[in-house]
C-alpha cells in the first residue's frame, strides 16, 4: 500500500472540514437534542445517497458482507454518539472520541489487515491524537466519567467502522458505490427506530429541521465517501488520523461562528495537529 500522496492528503484534510461542519451545524442545531439533530444528518444522508445511487455501479458481491456489518456497527455508533453528547459536553466527548479512535484503528489495523506503519507515520499519528484530545480537557471543570466512558466506547465504535468500510471499499472495486450504498442502508434502521422510540414527535422534528438535515447529510456524505476513497490508496491508519483534523476545524468553526474562543491550550493542541500531519508526509 502506497504512502499518503499530496493530493490524498488535501484530499482528507477537505473531508475533515466537512464533517466539521456537519457537526457545527448540530452543535448549533435550536432544538437541542443530540438524538433527534444526529438522527436528521442521518435521514439526510440517506436522501443524498439515494439520489446517487442510479449513477454509481453496482459494488462488488464481496463487499456486501461489509455493508452489512458495517451497518450494525454504525447503529451503534449512533448510540453512544447521543449518549456522550448527552452525558458531556460536545467540546469534550468530540475532541475525546475522535482523538482517540485512530490509536485503535492503528492498532487494529496492524493486527487484522498488517498495516505497519513507518516511523514517521507512527509519529504523526501520536502528535495529532494529542493535540486532538488536549483539546477535549481545555476547559477545567469537572466531567462525569459517564461522559468519558460513552466517548471512548464511541472511540472503539468508529475504529471497528473504520476498518470495516477500508476493507469493504477495497472489495467493491469501486469507493463511490459502496459508501453511497453503505450510506443508503445503514441510516434506514437508525430512522425506524427513532421514530419507534420517540412517535409522532420524532416526525414532526425532522420534517422541522428537513433543511438542516439535508446540509449536514450532504457534507457528512461527501466526507465519508472523500475518507474511504482514500483508504483504497493510502494505509488506513495513517488516512484515520489524518481525516480528525476536523477537531481543528470544529475549534476554529467554534470559536469564528459559535464565539467559543480559542485560547492558547487551543492553540497548543492545534500546533501539534499540524506537526503530525506534517510528520505523515516526511
Amino acid at each position: 500500500m502506497p504512502e499518503l500522496s499530496l493530493g490524498i492528503t488535501l484530499a482528507v484534510i477537505g473531508a475533515g472540514l466537512l464533517h466539521a461542519s456537519w457537526n457545527a451545524l448540530l452543535k448549533s442545531a435550536p432544538g437541542g437534542d443530540p438524538m433527534l439533530d444526529t438522527a436528521s444528518v442521518v435521514a439526510g444522508s440517506s436522501v443524498w445517497a439515494l439520489i446517487v445511487l442510479p449513477f454509481v455501479p453496482w459494488p462488488d458481491p464481496a463487499a456486501w458482507k461489509f455493508v452489512a456489518l458495517s451497518s450494525t456497527i454504525h447503529f451503534a455508533y449512533y448510540i453512544t454518539l447521543a449518549h456522550a453528547y448527552r452525558m458531556g459536553d460536545l467540546s469534550f466527548a468530540y475532541p475525546l472520541m475522535r482523538g482517540t479512535a485512530p490509536l485503535i484503528v492503528t492498532v487494529l489495523g496492524i493486527v487484522f489487515l498488517h498495516e505497519l506503519p513507518t516511523a514517521h507515520v507512527a509519529v504523526g499519528i501520536v502528535l495529532i491524537c494529542a493535540g486532538i484530545v488536549s483539546i477535549a480537557f481545555i476547559r477545567r471543570e469537572r466531567h462525569p466519567p459517564a461522559a468519558a466512558g460513552w466517548a471512548f466506547a464511541n472511540a472503539a465504535v468508529i475504529a471497528l467502522y473504520t476498518l470495516t468500510d477500508a476493507a469493504g471499499a477495497r472489495a467493491s472495486g469501486n469507493a463511490a458505490s459502496y459508501v453511497t450504498w453503505l450510506i443508503f442502508l445503514e441510516g434506514l434502521p437508525f430512522i425506524a427506530w427513532i421514530v419507534w422510540r420517540r412517535g409522532r414527535s420524532a416526525i414532526d422534528y425532522l420534517g422541522r429541521g428537513w433543511r438542516r438535515g439535508l446540509l449536514g447529510g450532504a457534507c457528512s456524505l461527501a466526507a465519508y465517501a472523500i475518507v474511504l476513497y482514500a483508504m483504497t490508496r493510502a494505509p488506513v491508519a495513517a488516512v484515520a488520523a489524518l481525516r480528525e483534523t476536523s477537531v481543528l476545524f470544529a475549534a476554529l468553526i467554534g470559536a469564528v461562528w459559535l464565539k467559543e474562543g480559542f485560547g492558547p491550550m487551543r492553540l497548543a493542541g492545534a500546533a501539534s495537529v499540524v506537526v503530525g500531519v506534517a510528520a505523515l508526509k516526511l
